[in-house]
């Protein structure tokens, strides 16, 4: 596999994998990755373009799709789906463990965090957040849920309009750290998730990036 041609240096190359037997089968359509895909068209402004795989609750197939994805594609962020939950056959954790060079546990307990918000079974959940790091590349490696509503609440957060109580998802988080890592510089649409960055790594309007910009 060759390295992601970028039409523009802050296009975002993105991996979306979805780990599941049945449906690496064929005995089910996979909608884990079409659930990935939909959300990433709707949250991002900025240029994109992804890296999809269908594979099975192999851990030895789960690393080598991540190492592929972000040494050979060059991927800056993948997200995973399934493979997270404490039956034997769910190694997407122990997977993703194995192949980062740090771990960002703070990715994990939200999500979990805001999963309780439905379910008290979210505590089952073992989703983990990581960096593969190489010599010249960094990535961002996420574990989501399988399920697609339960995609679009992890990545987007809650909002209860009857309340006004809101509660930020994984999203929010993930363009100022992409960028801390050497990454593109990731837009989003604010009526689908609101990205934050201190004041100095925003970028002007124009495009310039401002007095202590990051990049």
């Amino acid at each position: 596999m060759s390295r992601a041609a970028r039409s523009h240096p802050d296009e975002l190359v993105v991996g979306l994998v979805s780990v599941s037997d049945r449906a690496s089968r064929g005995q089910y359509a996979d909608e884990g990755v079409p659930a990935l895909r939909n959300w990433l068209g709707a949250a991002l402004k900025s240029s994109w373009q992804a890296h999809e795989r269908l594979i099975a609750d192999d851990r030895p197939q789960i690393e080598a799709t991540l190492i592929e994805l972000v040494d050979q594609v060059g991927c800056d962020l993948v997200l995973t789906t399934g493979g997270t939950g404490p039956s034997r056959r769910d190694v997407t954790p122990e997977a993703t463990l194995a192949v980062a060079t740090r771990e960002l546990p703070g990715y994990g307990e939200h999500m979990r965090r805001i999963s309780l918000e439905f379910v008290p079974t979210a505590v089952l959940s073992r989703q983990v957040g990581a960096l593969r790091e190489t010599a010249n590349h960094s990535a961002l490696i996420l574990n989501l849920p399988g399920q697609p509503k339960s995609i679009t609440e992890t990545l987007g957060g809650l909002q209860d309009p009857a309340s006004g109580r809101t509660v930020a998802g994984i999203f929010a988080s993930v363009p100022y750290c992409i960028q801390l890592i050497g990454g593109p510089y990731i837009e989003t649409n604010d009526e689908v998730v609101v990205a934050f960055r201190p004041k100095s790594a925003r970028r002007s309007p124009a495009g310039a990036s401002s007095p202590g910009a990051l990049r």
